[in-house]
């Protein structure tokens, strides 16, 4: 009773967020009719504008509406989809560093595009992780109309590809029923890395990372700084597929020849006799090519070893 009572006068925690957000979602909805009044270009340089009022000192979330604004509007004249207020929220929790859980069906792709956008226009990078590669490639390609409208790079990294999403080019080897996986233009797994966003799958985001430290230079490094993620099924990839790790393997530096031909001489060696090991203190050296010590296990070499 008292805690019902302790709700009603305090409020319940998820409920205060979400007030708190609703008025920032009432200003990207204020916006909206400034910016169905833009042309195709003018939406388009409202990313330029953007990227130039953060290099003149202002903060991601003093551009937060107005890119959410820009985005929703390019949705909509893309792909035909409209951003609700609800995944406007979903959105903002997800620039916040916050888990949001969304059922299948509720538009996690389209809510991703959001923060993917406004974090993307610092420049630095952004990836979406998702558990396996079609997923990637058909995300990637459903929502890359919506990014090349913004004036956006799209990159996609998964086993034995990387691309770039371009519109006029169409994979001829693709699946031309399901428009969203064949407009990936194939280039080097570096160039997929510089777009703006990079769609690809937690083993191979994972595994570059690895290979990038074992290169000797850095231009051998495909992957940039890390900077902002988006993951999907988090559950799934930082619990369940964080059991199993992610092992990589080089070449050996150095030849393994010496090697083989060392195992080859130690067969031949002859231990030492325990008596003359014992009677050590009499005799010079013990009769055989080494000794070994039964305890600590230690081989030592004898003179005549």
């Amino acid at each position: 009773m008292l805690r019902g009572l302790f709700k009603k006068v305090v409020g319940d925690s998820n409920q205060r967020e979400i007030a708190r957000l609703q008025k920032v979602v009432e200003r990207i909805n204020a916006l909206e009719p400034e910016f169905e009044a833009l042309d195709g270009a003018q939406l388009r340089a409202k990313t330029d504008e953007f990227r130039q009022r953060l290099a003149q000192g202002e903060t991601l979330d003093d551009v937060l509406a107005e890119a959410f604004t820009a985005v929703r509007e390019a949705a909509k004249r893309t792909i035909g989809l409209r951003h609700y207020d609800v995944q406007l929220i979903g959105g903002i929790l997800l620039h916040q560093g916050k888990i949001v859980e969304m059922k299948t069906g509720e538009g996690k792709t389209l809510v991703a595009t959001l923060p993917f956008y406004l974090n993307a226009l610092e420049g630095k990078g952004v990836h979406l992780v998702t558990v396996n590669d079609y997923l990637a490639r058909r995300d990637g390609g459903w929502m890359g109309p919506v990014f090349e409208a913004l004036g956006i790079s799209v990159g996609l990294v998964i086993p034995q590809f990387s691309g770039i999403y371009d519109f006029s080019y169409v994979d001829p080897a693709g699946n031309l029923e399901d428009e969203r996986l064949v407009h990936w233009r194939p280039v080097r797994r570096q160039e997929a890395y510089q777009a703006d966003v990079t769609y690809g799958t937690n083993n191979e985001f994972g595994f570059d990372y690895l290979r990038g430290n074992m290169v000797h230079d850095l231009s051998q490094c495909v992957q940039r700084e890390l900077h902002y993620a988006i993951i999907d099924e988090v559950d799934n990839i930082l619990i369940d597929e964080a059991r199993t790790p992610l092992i990589i393997s080089g070449p050996a530096e150095e030849s393994s020849e010496l090697y083989r031909r060392f195992a080859n001489i130690v067969r031949r060696l002859q231990p030492s006799s325990p008596q003359s090991i014992e009677n050590g203190v009499e005799q010079e050296e013990p009769d055989g090519d080494y000794v070994l010590e039964e305890r600590t296990q230690i081989v030592t070499l004898t003179e005549r070893g």
